[in-house]
């Protein structure tokens, strides 16, 4: 499911599952976001996992999203005003 204002949301807490080799498999807590990353907490590790290159899947209130990671490049601050 793809919705514009989900990807203007705070990503950091919601659950996220990365659907790209090599990264596959992970899945977590959006614990910290950066322009080009996500650290994921997994297992009780923090895995930080590239933005550009892989797709996540967002779980928020019951609904998800797949997202490719080159769609929000952007410091979450920005992210909010340069996505329409």
């Amino acid at each position: 499911m793809r919705d514009n204002h989900f990807v203007r949301t705070e990503l950091i807490g919601l659950d996220v599952e990365v659907l790209s080799a090599p990264y596959s498999g992970i899945a977590g807590k959006v614990v910290d976001e950066t322009k080009n990353t996500f650290t994921i907490e997994s297992a009780g590790t923090e895995r930080m996992v590239p933005k550009p290159g892989n797709e996540f899947r967002f779980t928020h209130e019951g609904r998800t999203f797949d997202i490719r990671g080159s769609e929000i490049t952007h410091r979450p601050e920005d992210r909010i005003k340069k996505v329409r």
